[in-house]
């Protein structure tokens, strides 16, 4: 039996070797691990994972890691808990969109952001006799630094609702709000938000709306 070994097998082992160090970042490693092989469905996965059965190289200790890899994949959530998985810190941006083809359209935007340990408030508003209204469209918006009291409020709201995966239907039609959280785990995917309850939905444009009085 030959005793070279692929790059990119080399790579899925050197992976397994450091998800079994970790332990409870399994889940975590295992997500790496498919950016890093450029696979996006599990039946990609498949495919590789056959490919490298049939190879008569493949070693019995090779196979058991590879399927305990499968393990760790289907073990992936479908939807993570603001509060639970994404805390505070993990948080990046967040957008509140209506985008409207009523007539007149109407844009509302709403916009959270940290950055460098500082939290920021955004909102915009387009008014037009055309949609879909653009940035040239804009006749009102300014900024607000908030302090970290300020921003709590707005987390509490955030709190308790569920992120998934960004879907097509989105952009499909209707007016929204649309909602997207980016945070640190977010794979460029897990992005699209939806609140606990209405309650918390309608009392966060409330606060955005207290907000946008004081903003530049």
């Amino acid at each position: 039996m030959s005793s070279s070994v692929p790059p990119e097998r080399k790579k899925i082992l050197k992976t397994v070797l450091i998800i079994n160090l970790c332990g409870s970042a399994a889940v975590i490693a295992a997500a790496v691990l498919l950016f890093m092989l450029n696979i996006k469905d599990p039946a990609q996965r498949l495919i590789q994972k056959n490919n490298i059965s049939a190879s008569k190289t493949e070693s019995a200790s090779e196979q058991e890691n590879l399927e305990m890899f499968d393990g760790w994949i289907n073990k992936l959530p479908g939807k993570y808990t603001v509060g639970e998985k994404i805390r505070m810190n993990d948080i990046k941006e967040f957008y509140f969109t209506y985008d409207s083809s009523t007539n007149p359209p109407y844009f509302q935007r709403y916009k959270l952001s940290v950055k460098d340990g500082s939290y920021f408030f955004y909102h915009e508003k387009r008014e037009g006799d055309h949609w879909p209204l653009t940035e040239k469209d804009v006749t009102v918006s300014g900024t607000k630094e908030l302090s970290k009291e300020e921003f709590l409020k707005f987390y509490s709201l955030l709190e308790g609702g569920k992120v998934e995966r960004r879907s097509e239907h989105l952009e499909a039609g209707g007016s929204g709000p649309w909602m997207f959280l980016y945070w640190n785990g977010d794979m460029n995917d897990y992005q699209e938000y939806e609140f606990e309850s209405y309650g918390k939905r309608t009392d966060f444009e409330k606060l955005c709306r207290e907000m946008s009085g004081s903003a530049d």
